[in-house]
């Protein structure tokens, strides 16, 4: 293992928690196994792990470049992390409005729609 690899992991379980992560890694096979390593290093160990900017700015961020793009599937798991990086459903919402100016509105009315359903499931009243 590497450094980059075990900052990359206690990143990580800090933005989205031991269970996630746990449950990832027991998913984890062989064949994703490089995928898995690359993430951990790049996306947690280097990007994540700077701290330039702090958590609260990644998750604006991030989930902003997840609706701009169309990539919903993986907001709710970042929805569920603000509760780590300090990230408030405003902060989140605000996000949200960049994406409908500068990249549609039906793609922030949808990343809304899955931010409202998973503060609910979180107990967050929005």
């Amino acid at each position: 293992m590497s450094n980059r690899f075990e900052k990359g992991m206690a990143t990580r379980r800090s933005v989205l928690g031991d269970t996630h992560v746990d449950k990832a890694e027991a998913n984890k096979s062989s064949f994703d196994e490089p995928f898995q390593t690359m993430i951990t290093e790049g996306a947690w160990g280097t990007l994540w792990s700077d701290d330039t900017i702090s958590k609260r700015e990644r998750s604006m961020l991030t989930l902003s470049l997840l609706a701009a793009t169309g990539n919903f599937e993986e907001i709710p798991m970042h929805i569920r992390a603000t509760a780590n990086t300090g990230a408030s459903p405003q902060d989140v919402l605000q996000a949200f409005m960049h994406v409908a100016v500068y990249a549609g509105v039906p793609k922030a009315n949808h990343a809304i729609k899955l931010a409202k359903q998973t503060f609910a499931e979180m107990g967050v009243s929005v």
